[in-house]
């Protein structure tokens, strides 16, 4: 993929960084794109589509050199005026917004999924693509201090030939809660598959490669819940290695957060990485203090039955995302740090889990 055409040279110096349109300040707008956009140097958050009084109070408050617009269309009136355009709003709006912002030549980031279909990931893989523009999906689950330990592990042989591959994201909300996530209709790409499991999926390809077959198990589980909210898929990579995947609002007592097996060791890990709290309370990357560290506590567990011991936690780091979206900006041959066609392989996988769900039949990906 190419990167974007739109002139880098006068934004390359520090002191003319890349301006920032956000649109959409709900919780992954103020929590994580916003405070990890205002914190990466080449970087500034220019302006903020949100229209509800609330957050533009909140906005002000956090970020008061950051303008408000009301709309989509505002913000996107001016091209000429933005350097990326990063959208935070509703699943729905990924596609519609990001073929606006990529037709109109601005580089663009979207929060995943990317959009609610493969074809329509593909979609915009391509127009971008025709049009010379920078386009990357924000999975910044790749920089999860567990993920980075684990697979730094595989990377460098520790485990030896890995087989299988265990990860989980479970939480305990046995009473669904109002918002978009929760609608049925298919185009909100809502449920706890497309949310949690696009960085189930996204982690496991990226450790392990393509896949060749998929099995699912996805249910309705909560009362009055209409989309799914507990779900299991099974992944057979074509390096041999299978992926067993857990995502699921109904877990009162949480497995390991991940377990890799080898011929040679295992690691297994529990607990979630700090970074969203850290962001959800208000805390930052700015250099202040340690960002992205595990307490001690829970340090996974790398060896065998006969010999085990507590391994430090790599240190998370959500900030390299936007850190490589600046380099991407700058240099028109550096890659986005998330591949957008990544994100048309994590649909497949989705759509086929879907499918294998509906039949009870294991699903083959050509």
């Amino acid at each position: 993929m190419t990167p974007s055409t739109r002139p880098a040279s006068r934004n390359a110096d520090p002191a003319h960084p890349f301006r920032v349109g956000l649109i959409g300040y709900g919780l992954a707008g103020s929590a994580f794109h916003a405070p990890l956009i205002a914190t990466t140097p080449g970087l500034r958050l220019d302006a903020v589509v949100t229209a509800n009084p609330d957050r533009r109070a909140q906005l002000h408050s956090e970020h008061p050199d950051a303008r408000a617009v009301d709309t989509p269309e505002q913000l996107l009136a001016d091209p000429d005026a933005l350097d990326l355009v990063v959208i935070a709003s509703p699943n729905r709006t990924h596609v519609p917004l990001a073929r606006a912002a990529l037709t109109a030549g601005l580089a663009t980031v979207v929060d995943k999924p990317l959009a609610a279909t493969a074809a329509e990931a593909l979609e915009l893989c391509e127009l971008a693509e025709s049009h010379g523009t920078l386009l990357t999906v924000f999975q910044n689950r790749r920089w999860d201090g567990d993920f980075l330990t684990a697979a730094r592990l595989v990377r460098e042989g520790a485990l030896g030939r890995v087989h299988r591959f265990e990860s989980r994201f479970e939480r305990f909300r046995p009473k669904p809660k109002a918002g978009w996530r929760e609608l049925a209709d298919p185009a909100e790409a809502g449920g706890t598959l497309y949310d949690l499991g696009s960085h189930l999926v996204d982690q496991a390809l990226a450790l392990f490669g393509p896949v060749e077959t998929v099995y699912a198990e996805i249910d309705v589980r909560r009362d009055g819940a209409v989309v799914d909210d507990d779900a299991f898929l099974a992944l057979t990579h074509a390096g041999g290695t299978r992926s067993h995947l857990w995502t699921s609002a109904v877990t009162p007592l949480a497995g390991p957060r991940l377990r890799v097996l080898g011929d040679a060791a295992g690691y297994v890990k529990s607990g979630m990485d700090p970074q969203e709290a850290d962001l959800r309370d208000g805390r930052r990357p700015d250099g202040t203090a340690p960002w992205g560290a595990d307490a001690p506590a829970r340090y996974g567990t790398l060896g065998t039955d006969g010999s085990t011991a507590a391994l430090p936690t790599d240190p998370g780091d959500y900030p390299a995302f936007y850190a490589g979206v600046a380099a991407a900006l700058a240099d028109p041959g550096t890659p986005p740090p998330v591949d957008p066609r990544d994100a048309v392989a994590v649909l497949t996988v989705l759509e086929a889990a879907r499918a294998s769900a509906a039949t009870g039949t294991t699903v083959r990906l050509d």
